[in-house]
């Protein structure tokens, strides 16, 4: 490129332009791509004269998506499970759930506006190819583990409203995705409010219910701050719980969707915010009505038998004293669209998963399509040998996976948004990079320690000879070895590629605006 540039002609003008003038264009750090024309594309949109609650209006929608990704199928299976089995105990795995949850939000929004790029893409660059595919492939898993509650939540409402059996109902769910995404050309918002309203009166009728069973007030809160892992089976709920709540991939969802400007991440985590609190809250809910019904000194036997084995299948009891008979028509609906919202996510997660390692691109239907049959295929046949309390079982064991997967996304993220060479000016603050990193560490150290220690108890209890309880120990042993090794490698290695570009590292000079000349 010349250094001598034509005068622009801007008629009346007397504003000043910048000119680099090494022969490359200015790079600004807050553009969603790499040229200084996106740059004045977002000034635009930043310079909208619209009233503050009309342009944060334009902008609803995505964050409310996205949050209605932690009132899944998964969640509330857990949160039944959690109340049902620990009462109060576990609410505050909900708190610090949804805190890492926001944290996670804020810091990927943060990334793909200064840096241009989702998670899947900063990965690509900086990690060697071994590394990167091994990230891929986890993540495909994570995203595989996270559609497996969406299918046993989807056939456990077919089966509340239709009778259809369960394992008919798993094998529907890949047509309904399709239905779902076709659903999607009639309006994108209409179809989030669709789900959103069927989500939220779900959420209002476990509401209703609180205030009818009135848990004591003083028991959760104590359960929601002080800290406990006391009886059988707490640890793995606990596992499971803070990975229905805290999923790896929500990193790669929030990162891609404010990538236009600033004022979109401002109005996503403003959105985020306020949505994901509300989710905090319906999941309180759900854990203190589960633990209050089941913990009930007059509950009858019946009831007993349910809180025994509490499933999706069969929580509507949960509602009837604010719904009546109609509770289970109401639940089902209610969970049939739980689920459908995070059908859409995870869409939209797994081709940023791809597009991001691979640069491979998928059209959406074969993409979901694809990802759905996956699911299936152990949905399909825990609902045939184990029925409805298998497919509830292989919910906690989906979560207990996201749980596991946490870090290979987790640890990146804090770094590459607390590192200079990626973000410049714009990396955490040292009270985030503190904060972040002790609720990270506090997550991964409770992963390794039921790792450790519940394979261990298994070894010894499972009544199997000692031949095959050393085969068995032999092989996932070392497995073990390598995902904390794999944790420490993330967690230790230095960023060896910058992407950020400090624009006062470029030559420039400044030049009037030559005002053009009335013919």
């Amino acid at each position: 490129m010349s250094n001598q540039t034509q005068p622009a002609r801007e008629g009346g003008s007397k504003r000043t332009a910048a000119v680099a003038v090494q022969g490359m264009a200015p790079t600004f750090p807050h553009s969603s791509g790499n040229s200084a024309g996106d740059r004045f594309d977002s000034e635009d949109a930043h310079n909208d004269q619209r009233p503050g609650w009309r342009k944060f209006m334009a902008f609803v929608g995505p964050g409310f998506l996205v949050s209605l990704a932690y009132l899944d199928p998964g969640n509330l299976e857990t949160d039944l499970q959690a109340g049902a089995n620990h009462r109060y105990e576990l609410l505050w795995v909900v708190l610090i759930g949804m805190m890492f949850a926001l944290i996670i939000q804020s810091l990927a929004a943060n990334l793909g506006v200064t840096t241009g790029k989702h998670l899947s893409e900063l990965c690509k660059v900086e990690y060697p190819t071994l590394v990167k595919y091994c990230l891929w492939l986890l993540a495909e898993v994570a995203v595989i583990a996270a559609d497996i509650p969406e299918v046993i939540g989807t056939a456990f409402a077919l089966n509340i409203l239709f009778r259809i059996p369960l394992w008919a109902g798993v094998l529907l769910t890949g047509l309904s995705t399709l239905l779902l995404l076709g659903l999607q050309r009639y309006g994108i918002r209409k179809l989030e409010l669709l789900i959103a309203v069927s989500v939220f009166i779900m959420a209002g009728c476990f509401f209703a219910e609180l205030s009818y069973v009135n848990p004591p007030a003083s028991e959760v809160m104590k359960g929601m701050f002080i800290p406990k892992l006391s009886g059988k089976g707490a640890t793995p709920d606990a596992i499971a719980l803070l990975g229905a709540l805290a999923q790896p991939f929500p990193a790669l969802r929030s990162c891609s969707l404010p990538k236009s400007s600033e004022d979109a991440c401002r109005y996503f985590l403003i959105e985020s915010g306020f949505a994901l609190f509300v989710a905090f809250l319906i999941n309180v809910a759900v854990v203190s009505v589960s633990g209050t019904v089941c913990f009930a000194e007059n509950i009858s036997s019946e009831n007993a038998d349910r809180c025994s084995d509490l499933t999706l299948n069969s929580a509507s009891f949960l509602l009837k004293n604010v719904l009546g008979q109609s509770s289970s028509t109401i639940y089902a609906i209610a969970l049939l669209a739980s689920g459908q919202s995070s059908t859409i996510t995870g869409t939209y997660a797994g081709q940023y998963i791809m597009q991001g390692f691979l640069d491979l691109k998928m059209k959406k239907w074969l993409r979901n399509l694809t990802t759905r049959c996956i699911a299936i295929i152990p949905s399909l046949v825990v609902s045939i040998i184990g029925g409805s309390s298998g497919a509830g079982r292989l919910i906690i064991i989906a979560s207990m996976i996201l749980s596991f997967e946490l870090p290979f996304a987790l640890i990146p993220l804090l770094k590459f948004s607390s590192s200079a060479t990626k973000m410049g000016p714009h990396k955490n603050s040292t009270y985030v990079l503190v904060v972040s990193w002790i609720l990270g560490a506090g997550i991964i150290g409770i992963n390794i320690y039921y790792l450790s220690t519940g394979f261990v108890e298994w070894l010894i209890g499972n009544g199997l000879p000692k031949v095959a309880n050393a085969f068995i120990g032999i092989l996932v042993f070392p497995l073990m070895a390598v995902y904390i090794l794999a944790v420490i490698y993330l967690t230790f290695r230095k960023d060896v590629v910058a992407t950020f570009i400090d624009p006062t590292s470029l030559t420039w000079r400044l030049r009037p605006i030559v005002p053009s000349i009335s013919s």
